[in-house]
């Protein structure tokens, strides 16, 4: 372990948690990360901290500066960005661990295997990472979610999209390696989000990941309000959509690859598909 990129602030008696990696910085298309983490942090709270990683051995803070806060031009301090590992217990007694905070900047692979170190040392026998990237699928259809995995057979458990292909990486794939390397489980749910809803909250992603969170791990989190966000979000695209003859042409042609699983004739690449939606949600939203 590298207890010099941590403070232990308390060690707890933990039964069998999982431990959800949800560090902010990465891919995080409709905020759905963002939004499953409060959901899933409001679910299991109230937390207390286990550990504070050492941000200014980790953060790069002229990337990620501190926010300072002056009342009537007197300063009243900075906030700075944060790490830790905290615990919570959601409503049936089941124990979880959450990573959250900055993604680091630094010493990923030391600070990965600290994290794994320290949560297996606390029980934890599965990681679960949460994230969301923009794809050519329409949101008249269920988010779908993509994953990585430690194993073949938690792949194929854990997500409906499976493929082979060279990727960056952030940090959570590194705590996920880490897991792996120590014999432990681990896999990351990446929420797919249409790309011309992927600069607006997406709540149907967030939904899909706290679904694929409890499916692995048995935590329960209540899930009704996000539900209805989803519903009133789709209703909102739908609206504006209908609204323009191209882009329902267009989000019919994303609905038949999604129908057909397989690769369209002509349709626009995901590049153009996004710029074309995103600007004319943006000029309807002025």
């Amino acid at each position: 372990m590298a207890p010099d990129l941590f403070e232990l602030v308390e060690r707890p008696r933990l039964v069998d948690p999982a431990l959800v990696v949800a560090l902010d910085g990465w891919v995080d298309a409709g905020a759905a990360s963002a939004t499953a983490l409060a959901t899933l942090l409001d679910a299991i709270g109230p937390l207390s901290t286990v550990a504070i990683f050492d941000a200014d051995a980790l953060v790069d803070h002229r990337s990620r500066r501190p926010i300072l806060h002056l009342v009537e031009g007197v300063s009243a301090g900075l906030s700075w960005p944060t790490i830790e590992l905290r615990r919570g217990r959601d409503a049936d007694g089941r124990d979880a661990l959450v990573l959250l905070g900055a993604e680091p900047d630094y010493r990923w692979q030391a600070f990965s295997r600290a994290v794994a170190e320290l949560a297996s040392d606390l029980g934890a026998t599965l990681a679960v990472g949460f994230g969301a990237y923009p794809a050519p699928v329409p949101h008249t259809r269920p988010s779908l979610l993509a994953v990585t995995a430690s194993d073949d057979a938690l792949a194929a458990r854990a997500g409906q999209v499976r493929g082979t292909l060279d990727v960056p990486a952030g940090a959570s794939a590194a705590v996920e390696r880490a897991f792996a390397d120590a014999g432990l489980a681990a896999v990351g749910l990446w929420a797919q989000v249409p790309h011309y809803a992927s600069a607006m909250p997406y709540p149907a992603a967030a939904l899909a990941l706290l679904d694929g969170l409890a499916a692995l791990t048995g935590l329960t989190v209540e899930r009704g309000a996000l539900r209805e966000a989803a519903s009133a979000t789709r209703a909102q695209i739908d609206e504006l959509i209908a609204r323009s003859d191209e882009h329902t042409q267009l989000v019919a042609q994303l609905e038949a690859r999604f129908d057909a699983d397989a690769a369209p004739t002509g349709l626009p690449s995901g590049d153009e598909l996004a710029a074309e939606l995103e600007r004319y949600l943006r000029e309807r939203e002025q």
